[in-house]
């Protein structure tokens, strides 16, 4: 299951590392092909969990694009499973529109694998069709960041290279257009991870021959453009919202700071007063005992006299 690597720079940008986990590689994936080629199915093996809904019927079960985000083989997959693009449900122009739209708005600003699934068996007008909307819609550059995933391993008599052998012309085209870059999986056996990993260590073959890049184009630049000046409108926004109840905080702590000190004068004062009238007791109390005493002595000595 070898493949090869364009070696080429891709038009993109690179954000290889989460800022937050150095030691976890950040890798954004979309899943495209036809209905029934088995993207929610993979998506399910990829993330080693039923996470996507998966049908193997002509209608598409995904009905719009589905983002998951979870750590995988020492990892951060971002995973996008999107719709059928051949899907007579979803061949209404604004219906479309809005689900190209939601996946470059989920991607980006670039996704760093193109997954690309097609089922084993003979390769059909339609999956041609279907793979020629997916260049329409991310454009030829994105062939560089494409790695087209076989589906319906199970059903692999021989060798993959005895079947892309004697496999179409068309089919053929595809895979030199990707770099060669191919694999196989078997979506019945989730339990196998090692085809999941192959698969990611593919896709780093393919991000470090693209010069350590993303997928990005006019599209995902102005979506990122958007993004970001959104953002900064809402951080401005936050910054003043968290000012001004700063201020109101201020001015409620200053109020309530004032009754506090009010009532602790209010307190202050009455122990004072009660310290006073303590002490004029006590000072009245001890200056009439002597007074008694005084007046005592003198009558003694008038009574020795007597």
């Amino acid at each position: 299951m070898a493949s090869s690597n364009a070696t080429k720079e891709g038009k993109g940008r690179s954000d290889s590392f989460d800022s937050g986990r150095p030691n976890l590689f950040l890798r954004r994936l979309v899943l495209v092909g036809l209905t029934g080629a088995g993207k929610s199915s993979s998506g399910n093996t990829i993330l080693g969990r039923e996470v996507f809904r998966a049908d193997e019927s002509a209608a598409s079960v995904t009905k719009e694009c589905c983002k998951v985000t979870e750590n995988v083989a020492g990892r951060k997959i971002t995973l996008i499973d999107t719709p059928g693009m051949f899907d007579t449900d979803i061949s209404e122009e604004e219906l479309l529109k809005q689900e190209i739209s939601r996946c470059i708005n989920m991607t980006a600003p670039g996704p760093h694998a193109i997954i690309l699934a097609i089922p084993f068996g003979p390769f059909t007008r339609e999956e041609k069709l279907s793979v020629e909307k997916i260049r329409a819609i991310f454009g030829e550059e994105a062939d560089k960041h494409t790695i087209v995933l076989f589906t319906h391993g199970d059903e692999l008599d021989d060798s993959i290279e005895e079947h892309l052998s004697e496999a179409s012309e068309d089919l053929k085209e595809i895979l030199s257009r990707c770099g060669g870059r191919y694999h196989v999986f078997n979506n019945k056996d989730m339990e196998d991870r090692n085809q999941v990993v192959e698969l990611l260590e593919k896709v780093d073959d393919m991000v470090a021959a693209n010069g350590g890049q993303y997928y990005t184009s006019d599209s995902y630049q102005d979506v990122e453009f958007m993004l970001k000046t959104k953002e900064d409108e809402l951080r401005q926004e936050y910054e003043k919202k968290l000012q001004d109840k700063e201020r109101e905080l201020e001015v409620r702590f200053a109020e309530e700071k004032q009754k506090l000190e009010e009532r602790l004068n209010e307190y202050k004062r009455f122990y004072e007063a009660k310290l006073r009238e303590f002490r004029l007791e006590t000072e009245q109390t001890y200056s009439n005992e002597n007074k008694l005493k005084k007046i005592l002595t003198k009558l003694k000595k008038i009574a020795v006299k007597l």
